[in-house]
């Protein structure tokens, strides 16, 4: 979408259909020069002045009209589609996708098996908690992992509500053998706050000494 125009994405944007599948192309090329073979397809906002509830039941259909095109489109790619939701009590509070509950939902409905979530505990955690219930519960629907401190958003080993180490345990007990990305705000260099990874690595065993650049 157009970002200065203040558009976050198109998926369920009524109006919208046929700028997201023109730009929906263009990620796939893009997706296919670097070789990644994931794409997060972004819901978009509530129109500005609309309703949310008044709404919701038209950008949900045009979401799932949207993402059936995109799953079809990316399954000839052998791609997958992820749908993240955005928490829209301190982010974004016109984005129309905010809960796993949600998410699951439209994934249900699609029934297409290269659609996944986007599983964030940032935005997780702030609309809902409950994280270790959830990430059992939505476990077989996620395709890609975010990780952030709550609320400053920054890395995991910094002050906040989340009790990283044991929620890496959990993932791992659970069999999750993906990327988790590192979707936060580094407090100061990108490489120093990168720390937390090798005091992890440390506290099980996987760390044996060297320099920042074999952290990076």
């Amino acid at each position: 979408g157009n970002q200065e125009a203040g558009e976050m994405g198109l998926a369920a944007v009524p109006g919208r259909q046929a700028a997201f599948r023109q730009d929906l192309s263009a990620a796939v090329q893009y997706a296919r020069a670097v070789g990644c073979p994931r794409i997060h397809l972004m819901a978009g906002r509530v129109p500005l002045g609309a309703d949310r509830a008044a709404v919701a039941d038209e950008m949900e259909t045009i979401f799932i009209e949207n993402l059936r095109y995109a799953a079809d489109l990316l399954a000839q790619e052998d791609m997958i589609g992820l749908l993240e939701p955005i928490n829209n009590r301190i982010t974004d509070p016109r984005y129309f996708l905010n809960t796993p509950h949600q998410a699951a939902a439209i994934l249900e409905k699609v029934g297409r098996p290269n659609l996944k979530l986007q599983l964030d505990l940032f935005h997780c955690q702030i609309m809902d908690g409950n994280l270790s219930r959830n990430l059992e519960t939505y476990f077989p629907l996620i395709g890609h992992m975010q990780i952030a401190q709550v609320p400053g958003r920054h890395e995991p080993d910094s002050p906040g509500e989340l009790n990283f180490p044991y929620i890496f345990e959990l993932l791992e007990s659970l069999g999750y053998s993906g990327y988790v990305g590192c979707e936060y705000a580094p407090k100061g260099d990108t490489l120093e706050g990168l720390g937390w990874l090798r005091s992890y690595w440390e506290s099980r065993g996987l760390w044996h000494g060297g320099t920042s650049k074999a952290a990076e």
